[in-house]
């Protein structure tokens, strides 16, 4: 096996034997042989829009077998076979039509005649024999930039499906992905050519991440400052983590009246600012931080534990039966809750455990600050940036991680000045969630936007400050201090340069994936920089 596409990938180049994630050689050759099966539906895919064919379950299917081979979200093989095989028959089923249609499809492409193995072990074989990632192209700088596209597919993927889940759907999205999984098969393509494949990649997230918002907002509610407790009340009680509103609002409804309280972890944090979402009187707080920190905090949940979406760590024997998954998630001999979300399953584990049998007080934390929040008060925040009680906004979020150097972020926020604005989003924010950093003119100095889905709100934000200001983002007192773990973060980073957005600084690596001659293109288009220390950057930023 090879993979080098998260921020922990083994030695700061690649997994080789199992990876940092957990997931074994099995495993990551039954993703690369699914990603090499997409990839030829996606042929088949955009030869039909050229004859006007085209399947919305072919799309939908499409952007839930990426987001699959999304970091920590499906480690079950059998499920791996299962997506493999319809990706095939979806395939077939497809290329008939476009055929009558009168299309032209390159049967030249591998990808586009492969024919699975009969058996599981069989496709795990032939998974290992593809090495996909390494011969994705000769030249290593260009074989650097289809890895920047195909890593930020699957964050693309995954925000299109969040969205199709809410009803939002938007063809064009589903059109550049099968087009851009099918250019990842051709070996002519160029270094312009693929920057600005990489490039239409953050392009059409940003049109992803409108439609995730529009479900989000439509469906429950602009989110609105809401404090969370942190400690917890007597009662039996289920934890969700994850990142699906629907799923959370499914099980909120499904468990009204049983004596079951809710929490939330994780991601899912920024739920309880959603007034569809709040008003359930037995959604009650928050339990535990990040995702990496399950193996800590899990074993100490007295009650059952639902997985959606991602970010799933091997649960330990401690809790194991008491997890669940729905949607993609998935895990070896871990109780699956399928499309027709009857979540009894996950209800009669929690009232078969004890349950929280004492009250405990660890304060709160505010959420509910998205878009339509902040903006309700822009006038105040334009004027005390006259007024210089606002000196400088810092935008610090993103994914949060095990590696070490992720202290950093802790500090720089601890170290910006008092007189500075801290926006943060994602589970980035678990560094400094709790952190009790007062108020300018009333604004709490900290706002949360959100789950890394709301990274839209955040653009929105800076966009309409600059409008305030006659100027553009990049001439705003405003500065991005980024942390990255998986693909979605590489998709909405290039969404941030897709809008010219510059001087990002990432952390707390580089991704191993980006040669050094790819990684000069960046810093001389766009400067990025990598965290060095917070107070070497606070001075660089601030002076």
């Amino acid at each position: 096996m090879f993979c080098n596409q998260c921020e922990q990938t083994a030695k700061g180049t690649g997994c080789t034997t199992i990876g940092v994630c957990g997931k074994n050689e099995a495993v990551a050759g039954l993703e690369d042989l699914l990603t090499h099966a997409v990839q030829g539906l996606s042929l088949v895919a955009s030869a039909g829009r050229k004859v006007g064919v085209t399947d919305n379950a072919v799309d939908r299917f499409t952007c839930e077998a990426i987001f699959s081979c999304l970091t920590n979200v499906d480690f079950d093989p059998s499920r791996f076979e299962a997506l493999i095989r319809k990706t095939v028959t979806l395939r077939d089923g497809l290329k008939a039509k476009v055929t009558a249609a009168g299309g032209t499809i390159d049967t030249t492409a591998p990808a586009a005649t492969f024919t699975p193995a009969d058996s599981l072990s069989g496709l795990e074989a032939q998974g290992a024999a593809l090495n996909f990632i390494n011969t994705l192209d000769a030249n290593a700088d260009l074989q650097s930039l289809k890895q920047i596209t195909m890593y930020g597919l699957r964050g693309l993927a995954a925000y299109t499906d969040h969205a199709a889940i809410l009803g939002k759907e938007d063809d064009t999205v589903y059109a550049y992905i099968h087009e851009a999984m099918s250019d990842l098969t051709r070996k002519d393509l160029g270094l312009d050519q693929l920057v600005a494949l990489a490039l239409k990649c953050g392009e059409v997230n940003l049109k992803a991440m409108e439609l995730l918002d529009a479900g989000n907002t439509g469906t429950y509610g602009h989110p609105v400052p809401t404090p969370v407790p942190l400690g917890h009340i007597p009662g039996k009680c289920i934890l969700v983590t994850g990142h699906d509103l629907k799923d959370l609002a499914m099980l909120l409804e499904q468990t009204k009246g049983k004596g079951i309280n809710i929490y939330t972890h994780g991601e899912m944090l920024p739920c309880h600012g959603y007034p569809e979402l709040k008003k359930y009187p037995h959604f009650y707080g928050h339990f535990g931080t990040a995702w990496q920190n399950q193996h800590k905090e899990m074993p100490e949940f007295p009650g059952a534990i639902l997985f959606t979406t991602n970010c799933i760590q091997k649960p330990l024997d401690s809790y194991k039966a008491n997890v669940f998954t729905t949607g993609l998630v998935g895990w070896p001999e871990v109780t699956h809750i399928g499309e027709n979300k009857d979540f009894s399953p996950v209800i009669n584990r929690a009232l078969a455990l004890p349950g929280f049998s004492d009250t405990l007080d660890k304060d709160s934390v505010l959420v509910g600050f998205a878009r339509n929040t902040v903006l309700g008060v822009a006038d105040k925040v334009i004027a005390a940036v006259k007024a210089k009680a606002i000196r400088h906004f810092f935008l610090v979020g993103g994914c949060d991680g095990a590696k070490p150097g992720r202290n950093y972020y802790t500090e720089i926020v601890e170290q910006i000045p008092a007189d500075c604005m801290i926006l943060t989003l994602a589970c980035g924010k678990f560094r400094f969630f709790d952190k009790k950093l007062g108020d300018i003119g009333g604004i709490p100095r900290l706002l949360d936007v959100g789950q890394c889905n709301d990274a839209y709100s955040a653009i929105q934000i800076a966009v309409a400050l600059a409008g305030a200001f006659e100027c553009g983002v990049n001439d705003l007192p405003l500065s991005l201090v980024l942390s990255w773990y998986e693909q979605k973060a590489v998709v909405i980073l290039l969404t941030l340069l897709n809008l010219g957005i510059q001087n990002i600084r990432i952390g707390p690596s580089l991704p191993a994936f980006i040669t050094p001659n790819v990684l000069d293109v960046l810093v001389k288009n766009f400067s990025i920089k990598p965290v060095t220390t917070p107070a070497e950057d606070l001075k660089a930023i601030l002076g």
